[in-house]
């Protein structure tokens, strides 16, 4: 009876340790990462294209490397994203769109007018929001690749100057199509406004409505949108013979506070400017808060124009006037491109989608408004 309450014991605490090292690897591979397309191209020292090429067996990829990637692929466990798979075997067609910020009314609208015009041609949108932030939007591109989505249409984020990673989609041969922000003109189409042409107008309009110091609020410098209004605000101010004052030319990070808090500072300056050209909606209600916060009168004390299109401009006291961009337009013009590029066509396009200035008023020294 020893013997056998021993042996029962013995059998039980071996079944008892092989279920806790079961339930321990278990665990183990719970938390292990999903292992990508990217960690095996990392491994390998090769692109995510030809990993890509060569788990599908294609011709483009040499025999001995193709056995090297699939025989990694079988040792991690690489498993295809089944979504993906979903995607490529069943309607509906997808494309992905990456926006650096899906809570202002622009970008919205972009995404409105996307989605109108790719559900027209039988298309569905994935949309993702990189909160301006790099990593989150080379996150995005990697998820795109693993959907293994139509094509690509994206906006950088702020902070975005490495841009290996679209890179990388183009040597993939995946369509993608820029707007508003944008780089490598030379390898993908994209989609802009007239921005240094409507800053030159709004700054002309200042000028000539009794503004006399007038100042500019951007974003970041390497942002190419960010350069485009800075030289049409530039150009107004040498037309009008009016020195330029490096002071009141500000382009820092897009963020409601910080903006704020920059302008008022320059507001609090003895030799404050008596006009503000403002950036985008984030940094024109930012500025227009601070203007506020120091009970100086619009426009009569400090006048301002911002670029934004959203419906609050005729809403706040005093009416705002704005350069509006055709966001729903822009959106569209975009799709439209990637639709070429999904169907075969190579040209890289550069469409200009034209601002519109609006006075109310906000910005008219001389009359008070218009």
């Amino acid at each position: 009876m020893i013997n056998f309450a021993y042996g029962r014991a013995k059998e039980k605490q071996s079944w008892s340790s092989l279920v806790l090292c079961q339930l321990f690897i278990t665990e183990i591979i719970m938390k292990q990462h999903r292992v990508s397309l990217k960690d095996l191209a990392a491994q390998l020292g090769v692109s995510i294209a030809t990993v890509s090429r060569a788990l599908r067996n294609s011709h483009e990829v040499g025999e001995e490397l193709r056995l090297r990637v699939q025989k990694l692929a079988k040792e991690l466990n690489y498993r295809p994203n089944p979504f993906a798979q979903s995607l490529r075997s069943e309607a509906p067609k997808v494309i992905g769109v990456v926006v650096p910020n899906l809570v202002t009314h622009y970008y919205s609208a972009v995404l409105d007018g996307i989605e109108d015009y790719a559900s027209q041609e039988g298309y569905s949108v994935i949309a993702i929001n990189s909160h301006e932030d790099h990593e989150k939007e080379k996150k995005a591109i990697d998820n795109f690749i693993s959907m293994h989505v139509e094509g690509i249409i994206a906006c950088l984020s702020q902070d975005t100057v490495d841009y290996s990673h679209f890179e990388e989609i183009h040597k993939m041969g995946i369509p993608l199509v820029f707007f508003a922000r944008t780089c490598l003109p030379e390898l993908f189409s994209h989609v802009v406004a007239n921005g240094d042409e409507a800053a030159e107008l709004a700054t002309r309009h200042l000028l000539e409505t009794g503004s006399r110091r007038v100042a500019f609020l951007g974003g970041p410098n390497h942002l190419d949108m960010v350069r485009r209004r800075k030289h049409g605000y530039l150009e107004a101010l040498k037309e009008k013979r009016i020195p330029i004052d490096r002071s009141i030319i500000i382009c820092e990070k897009i963020d409601f506070e910080s903006a704020k808090e920059t302008t008022m500072k320059m507001l609090s300056a003895e030799n404050r400017p008596d006009a503000i050209v403002a950036f985008n909606d984030i940094i024109t209600y930012a500025a227009f808060a601070a203007i506020k916060a120091l009970r100086l009168r619009i426009p009569e004390d400090v006048a301002i124009i911002g670029f934004t299109d959203t419906e609050m401009s005729s809403f706040v006291t005093p009416k705002l006037s704005s350069i509006e961009d055709q966001s729903h337009k822009t959106g569209a013009v975009a799709c439209e491109l990637l639709m070429k590029n999904i169907a075969g066509d190579t040209t890289i396009y550069r469409k200009v989608v034209p601002m519109i200035l609006k006075i109310r008023e906000s910005s008219d020294k001389i009359s008070g408004n218009t």
